[in-house]
């Protein structure tokens, strides 16, 4: 079964050993790495054409084939190809995305788009190392390797670097997977971000949390600061605000003993809260306002009951007895063509696992079945494509 999938999924795993055991090209990874690190594509104003500009220079080093999709105005696509032997066979489609969410610089102890590298510990720091321009780069530079060596895949691997994945993904995959450029592609197996391994077992994500992100607001009579009184908007608030607190606790509890993993439990998280009447030096103090608002970003896995969450979200959490209301800001459910939790099966009745697992395996890595797993912070593109393929060999 040592096919070129196989092969092709080897050589990834297998990049930063290789760096490391050729220090001149590693360093010009590392340097490549740099360069498109310091490319500033934080939202809500990602600089696209200097990230795709460069990538499709990336690319022609390397010898790929590349096309540039504007299926929104603004916010190109890059589609690259590296040509199999057999471009009938189902193709393989690595991802990643090139913006970046937005960073406090002030909080930061080097520029979030400097790329300053410790050459002590040899972190670089950067807004969009982990999340996700390193992904993108290793693709290229394991594709740079092998074409080196003389590779030629059976089958077309292509590469994309698409737009918009940090806020929903709607101008960026969402149109690309409806595209007729996608549905030739004849996509069999994508490759997408999962989250670094703090060691050197390697994790594997088969599903998504479905998000969830709403507002809770509370409405009461306003009146003055010096008045008790009772239902108030900040109380109704808090009420259930210590709701929500209590049932978080309880899901990171199972995760602080062990009981489950964090990407098997619902987080819940308070994005932002809002009340009160401003002024130009900050609130007026002596006065209780009429309403109050809560946002919260929830993450939900496969396993949990969505009909029960719901009910907790209208019974104990939003109650309207307490002049509470609440609205979707975003409410995805990741489905299956039947209906069901989109899960990847990560065992032997899947070919392309059997693939990745060999990969894997030839290339020194430890791989168990704990590590197959859903990732705790899941992406935050908003699309997903149900697809099936097997490899054929």
């Amino acid at each position: 079964m040592a096919t070129a999938s196989a092969t092709l999924l080897l050589s990834l795993a297998l990049l930063a050993s290789a760096a490391a055991a050729s220090p001149s090209s590693g360093a010009g990874a590392i340097s490549r790495f740099q360069e498109y690190l310091r490319i500033d594509t934080a939202q809500p104003a990602p600089d696209y054409a200097a990230a795709v500009a460069f990538l499709r220079g990336q690319a022609s080093e390397a010898g790929l084939e590349a096309r540039t999709l504007e299926l929104a105005a603004g916010k190109p696509l890059l589609l690259l190809r590296w040509p199999g032997r057999r471009p009938s066979l189902p193709s393989i489609l690595l991802n990643s995305h090139t913006d970046v969410v937005p960073s406090e610089r002030q909080k930061w102890d080097h520029p979030p788009f400097s790329a300053a590298l410790d050459e002590a510990s040899g972190r670089i720091y950067a807004r969009g190392s982990q999340d996700m321009k390193c992904v993108g780069m290793q693709y290229l530079e394991a594709i740079r390797r092998l074409r080196s060596a003389g590779f030629v895949p059976d089958r077309n691997i292509y590469i994309t670097f698409v737009p918009d994945e940090e806020i929903g993904g709607h101008g960026g995959v969402e149109l690309f997977v409806s595209s007729k450029e996608f549905k030739e592609m004849n996509v069999g197996l994508v490759l997408d971000e999962g989250l670094a391994s703090p060691g050197d077992e390697y994790r594997v994500f088969y599903a998504e949390r479905s998000p969830w992100w709403l507002t809770i607001k509370a409405k009461g009579a306003p009146g003055h600061g010096a008045k008790l009184y009772d239902g108030s908007a900040m109380e109704n608030l808090m009420k259930s605000v210590e709701a929500i607190r209590r049932f978080r606790t309880s899901q990171f509890d199972l995760v602080k003993s062990g009981e489950k993993a964090e990407g098997d439990v619902v987080s819940v998280n308070f994005a932002y809260l809002k009340a009160g009447t401003p002024t130009p030096t900050g609130f007026v103090m002596n006065l209780q306002p009429s309403e109050a608002e809560v946002g919260l970003d929830i993450r939900i896995p496969p396993s949990a009951h969505v009909e029960a969450l719901e009910r907790r979200l209208v019974e104990e959490w939003a109650p309207s007895s307490r002049n509470l209301t609440f609205e979707f800001k975003q409410k995805m459910s990741v489905l299956d063509n039947f209906g069901k939790p989109a899960m990847t099966p990560a065992d032997s009745t899947n070919p392309w696992w059997l693939l990745l697992e060999e990969a894997v395996k030839s290339a020194g890595g430890k791989l168990v079945s704990a590590q197959r797993r859903v990732p705790q912070r899941n992406r935050d593109i908003r699309v997903h494509h149900q697809g099936t393929g097997h490899p054929q060999r």
